[in-house]
């Protein structure tokens, strides 16, 4: 199975694309906040969208084995679409809402309010969606590794 597995092209590239993106994200955030953080190697959010990465690399190694006329094509296209629209959209969204909300939370502590079962200090995760920026650039890698990984 995972020799099957292994030398299926398009998942080789599409996961291949998604770990050089974590990686990058992973190393990109240790220069700029000086600490090594692991949950950047699997977490959303960041730069370079790994998901980006993911779907374009996906798109492209289809469009490589299949044609741009093929049905699978047009799939993956749309779904990579889909994909980079909902993590600029929906998920950027919803990572600025959780940041107002965790500075709502953290006045209210500030304040000593009685805040029941929000006293435990869970705050709400910020980092779910990308900015343009950081769609084109997983994006870019993700359309420069499916064009430089050879087809087996």
């Amino acid at each position: 199975m995972f020799q099957a597995l292994s030398n299926n092209y398009i998942l080789c590239v599409s996961l291949l694309s998604w770990l050089a993106a974590q990686i990058c994200k992973t190393i990109l955030n240790f220069i700029l906040c000086g600490e090594l953080n692991w949950e950047r190697m699997f977490g959303a959010g960041g730069m370079p969208s790994a998901h980006s990465a993911l779907v374009c690399s996906l798109t492209i190694a289809t469009a490589r084995q299949y044609g741009l006329g093929s049905p699978f094509f047009a799939i993956v296209f749309v779904l990579a679409a889909i994909v980079m629209y909902d993590a600029m959209g929906v998920r950027r969204a919803a990572g600025e809402q959780a940041k107002i909300l965790n500075q709502l939370l953290d006045s209210w502590m500030q304040d000593e309010m009685d805040l029941g079962p929000l006293k435990n200090g869970k705050r709400l995760k910020e980092l779910l969606g990308h900015t343009p920026f950081e769609v084109l650039s997983g994006a870019l890698l993700g359309i420069l590794i499916a064009m430089l990984f050879p087809i087996k």
